[in-house]
């Protein structure tokens, strides 16, 4: 008999529970399963009480409740778990049925899932879903890829459920096989580099001497400008958040926990070749924070500048830190993009751009309208290599250049670490760089390894030379690793 749920959802954690309120309140009839059954019957009796939301006692039992073809959403940690549950599942389900792993599973797990059950007649979609609790309650972000035959079934669900901006739903097909969970790391990893700068702001404005209430009230304007977004905002509400003891924010501990999505995308970035430098350095941040007890002995025996951070002109000096973050801002999401563009080149995947900023416009944690010029950038120059070419992000670089020069400088100078808007900078300098010094640095491998090099005009023709005299004229191969 077919069943009566439109879908079935796994894992009754947070994310789990809300994204099923959600879809309830769309008018999908939802099975709810999770592998403690107590769970499932405490959140029909409480969370769930009222609603059309239906449980299942075992995988069997809620295979059995679903309309077919089936669709089955995991919500459970990634690894092993996702494999594990998808082992049980097999034998339960028919070929057409969609099996959706919407944790943050590593992309090639998923494309290898994929593949395996595709073997089997079954589809698979990985989806980044990105929003947290009141996103998955109330509409998130969701990236899905995988297998393009299960969209048409999922759409429906996906896209009355996720975040809408002007109508448009915050959700579209990404690509194959791990394309979803491609784009949504990629999207974690710039949400690193977008908290990390806005630190790197604060630190700032708190060595100048700015008070809790004076940092909130300068990012308020922030997000009434260039940096609107939902991390500008609740940075605001942080800064104004007082208990019985004053403001909470300077009473936490500054280690920094992290979850590895940032790190998956420094890895990819190496692993393609992509100079990913922000996001990297933002991720290093993080694990440098942890070491707060060498960093307690260390204060006591390092010395750095005598100087104070100190400005003449106050309110010119917390624009110039605007335009600095949003500068940095603008090269983070150009590399963020770089990345995507070289694995979609390596997976296959055709992914687009414009869209994927779309479904980051609502429901995300970098959910901002700077994304809004990503998407038009897209639109007016779909084969846009690089963000930085565009001529919008190119003029708001120009204009802002000078302010973000003289914060970081001012910074190194003042002993005040800004790691993540030093290294856009980095990266800004060198990508507009006609001429870099890797001519020596070609020299010195040649010299120590014979790795050979190339003479400008022949580009293609690879030469050793024989550097001491006595080295030999026999080179090592040419290869890139």
């Amino acid at each position: 008999m077919n069943g009566k749920a439109d879908i079935a959802l796994i894992g009754l954690a947070v994310m789990g529970q809300n994204l099923i309120l959600n879809m309830d309140e769309k008018g999908f009839v939802v099975c709810a399963y999770n592998r403690t059954v107590t769970k499932v019957k405490e959140f029909l009796s409480n969370e769930a009480k009222g609603t059309k939301v239906i449980g299942a006692e075992s995988l069997k039992d809620m295979v059995d409740k679903l309309k077919t073809p089936r669709k089955i959403m995991l919500l459970v940690k990634a690894g092993t778990a996702v494999d594990d549950f998808i082992h049980q599942l097999v034998p339960l389900l028919s070929a057409g049925d969609v099996v959706i792993d919407g944790g943050n599973s590593e992309y090639q797990d998923t494309s290898r899932r994929c593949n395996e059950l595709a073997k089997l007649g079954l589809l698979y979609v990985g989806s980044g879903v990105s929003g947290g609790e009141e996103g998955a309650r109330h509409g998130p972000s969701l990236m899905p890829g995988g297998h393009e035959a299960a969209w048409p079934l999922i759409k429906p669900i996906f896209q009355a459920i996720c975040a809408k901006v002007n109508g448009e739903p915050c959700c579209e097909w990404v690509g194959d096989g791990g394309a979803g969970h491609f784009v949504k790391m990629v999207h974690n990893g710039i949400e690193y580099g977008d908290m990390q700068l806005i630190c790197e702001a604060y630190h700032i404005m708190q060595s100048l001497g700015l008070s809790a209430p004076q940092m909130a009230e300068e990012f308020e304007k922030w997000n009434a400008a260039e940096l609107d977004s939902f991390l500008i905002e609740i940075t605001r509400d942080i800064l104004n958040y007082k208990d019985s003891q004053g403001h909470l924010l300077e009473r936490i501990r500054d280690s920094a926990g992290q979850k590895g999505t940032g790190k998956w995308t420094a890895i990819a970035a190496l692993h393609y070749g992509v100079p990913v430098t922000l996001i990297g350095e933002a991720v290093y941040a993080r694990c440098l924070s942890v070491l707060k007890d060498e960093r307690m002995f260390a204060s006591r025996r390092l010395k750095g500048p005598e100087t104070q951070a100190t400005v003449v002109n106050q309110a010119q000096f917390l624009d110039d830190i605007k335009q600095a973050l949003y500068c940095a801002k603008i090269v983070s999401y150009a590399q963020g993009f770089m990345l995507m563009r070289e694995a979609a080149k390596e997976n296959k995947w055709t992914l687009n751009y414009g869209g994927i900023a779309l479904m980051w416009r609502g429901g995300c944690i970098i959910r901002s309208g700077f994304l809004g010029n990503i998407k038009e950038a897209y639109t007016r120059q779909p084969t846009l290599t690089n963000l930085l070419l565009d001529d919008f992000f190119r003029c708001a670089i120009e204009k802002g250049q000078a302010s973000w020069r003289t914060v970081v400088s001012s910074a190194f100078c003042w002993g005040i670490p800004v790691p993540a808007l030093s290294t856009a900078l980095s990266f800004y300098d060198g990508y507009r760089s006609a001429k870099l010094p890797a001519n020596l640095l070609q020299a010195q491998r040649d010299y120590f390894g014979a790795h050979t090099y190339e003479l400008l005009g022949q580009e293609g023709k690879f030469v050793h030379t024989n550097w001491t005299g006595t080295g030999g004229n026999v080179s090592a191969s040419t290869y890139q690793a």
